[in-house]
């Protein structure tokens, strides 16, 4: 499909032990022909001469000035078992941003182009070695914060989401083909199908794949959870603990955290980004009441609230208007109350705070002694997958996947509901369509190019 070849430096630059350049298009193995010696002897070689998948010895050499560059191992791939089914040639130069860099302006010189951002998945996908959820389970690959999430990618690298949007994919492909059928050929004899059985399906197929989607999206995504309660409860000490370092400064002077505190942990597979909080209460101080909008701000971005109550001191009124507030702005559930310091003698049960907000998980902990914190961290799991819809083994997948199929969903219900109102069976057809153009634009069936230059312009320029 490209005439082409392009380049370009496919490790992470600085120093480290090996630096790789990746060439890719028809012209990668006449390219690195003409700046790669063989051996020590620096014996010049066809392109012919290095045997498909198999790393070779040598150097590279400028042509021109016969200047060696840096000593290298090289490996030509032919086509099709390769990344982009073209022919590519990787150079694994010594790690540092100089030689890597020299060796890149040596393949732009004699015939390359500097390869734009994810271009060389771009290829694979357009020569068909991958779908478009494949290409862009690269990217999750590549990003992952959490082994849970890694394997979640690896899995939609494998084509995973494709297969689970199959059966979804094939209802809607018979229905249609059943309705456009149905309206061109009305005298003929049409082999039967029950139209609303068959969107009842399609429906659930789409339904059960979304729900999955949903909750792959928290895998890659991650979630934002605030820490927030009142002066001293102990925010910064659960913050310390749950990060297992101590990067909050603790101490018993109340007001001590003035602003927002962003640490990312791994919630048992889920990124989690915690944000520890200024304590929410009436304040005098200037830059303490700056802390204390900075803190409604950061719960207002957030889809959890982690609220902090100390049990070993009484009721006060600071907490009841915290949990107002998270009742108000947290309707939905996605609050996880924490009693801490269990560790000390109880003064009051909290009772009246806690019936504020009815139905959210209370865990006693200690941060001090550690006690409880587990059971924090199951409590906050439930919560954020609750939240997520999450049912069954989730996919990967990405905003972009999960708006794609919430519409195809939304014209297949528009579908239903134009069979159940009586509409003639060929108007089901514009719904129908739509439906399968919004899978295709998972499975990149159906997608445009300004889809694919937002898709790919967010991966690394060597990948």
């Amino acid at each position: 499909m490209y005439q082409d070849t392009i380049a370009a430096i496919a490790t992470p630059q600085g120093e480290g032990g090996i630096g790789i350049v990746r060439l890719s298009g028809p012209d990668a193995g006449g390219i690195a022909a003409t700046i790669f010696r063989r051996g020590r002897l620096g014996t010049r070689i066809t392109a012919d001469e290095l045997i498909s998948h198999r790393l070779t010895y040598g150097t590279i050499v400028d042509p021109t000035s016969g200047r060696v560059v840096d000593e290298v191992m090289i490996v030509r791939m032919v086509p099709p078992r390769t990344y982009t089914r073209e022919e590519i040639v990787e150079i694994n130069c010594h790690g540092g941003f100089l030689p890597v860099r020299r060796v890149l302006d040596l393949c732009l010189t004699h015939g390359a182009r500097m390869a734009t951002a994810g271009e060389f998945t771009l290829r694979a996908f357009l020569n068909g070695r991958i779908d478009l959820s494949q290409a862009e389970a690269v990217a999750g690959v590549i990003s992952a914060r959490t082994p849970r999430s890694l394997d979640l990618a690896v899995a939609e690298l494998r084509g995973q989401l494709t297969e689970r949007l199959r059966p979804a994919r094939d209802t809607l492909v018979e229905t249609l083909a059943y309705v456009d059928a149905a309206a061109d050929f009305p005298d003929d004899e049409i082999p039967p199908l029950e139209l609303s059985p068959a969107l009842d399906r399609a429906a659930d197929e789409l339904a059960s794949v979304i729900a999955a989607a949903s909750a792959g999206v928290l895998y890659r995504e991650g979630v934002r959870i605030a820490i927030v309660g009142r002066p001293n409860a102990g925010k910064s000490s659960l913050l310390n603990r749950l990060l297992g370092s101590d990067r909050a400064i603790v101490t018993d002077i109340a007001g001590t955290t003035r602003d927002v505190i962003a640490e990312t942990v791994n919630l048992l597979g889920i990124p989690a980004t915690l944000l520890d909080t200024a304590g929410i209460a009436e304040s005098e101080d200037a830059i303490e009441r700056i802390g204390i909008a900075r803190s409604r701000q950061a719960l207002a971005s957030s889809g959890i609230a982690l609220f902090v109550i100390d049990r070993s001191r009484p009721a006060h009124s600071d907490d009841r208007e915290i949990a107002n507030l998270l009742a108000e702005q947290l309707s939905d559930g996605g609050v996880v109350v924490a009693l801490n310091k269990r560790d000390l003698p109880v003064t009051d049960s909290q009772a009246a705070t806690l019936t504020l907000l009815p139905g959210a998980p209370v865990v006693e902990v200690s941060t001090h002694t550690g006690e409880g914190i587990s059971d924090l961290l199951g409590a906050l799991h439930a919560t954020v997958t609750h939240q997520a819809g999450q049912a069954g083994e989730p996919a990967l997948a990405t905003v972009r996947q999960l708006d794609a199929l919430r519409r195809a969903l939304a014209h297949v219900e528009a579908a239903r509901a134009a069979r159940a109102t009586g509409y003639p069976v060929d108007i089901l057809s514009i719904d129908l369509r739509a439906a399968l153009h919004a899978v295709g634009e998972v499975t990149g069936e159906a997608v445009d190019e300004a889809v694919l230059d937002e898709i790919f312009s967010r991966f690394c320029i060597g990948k």
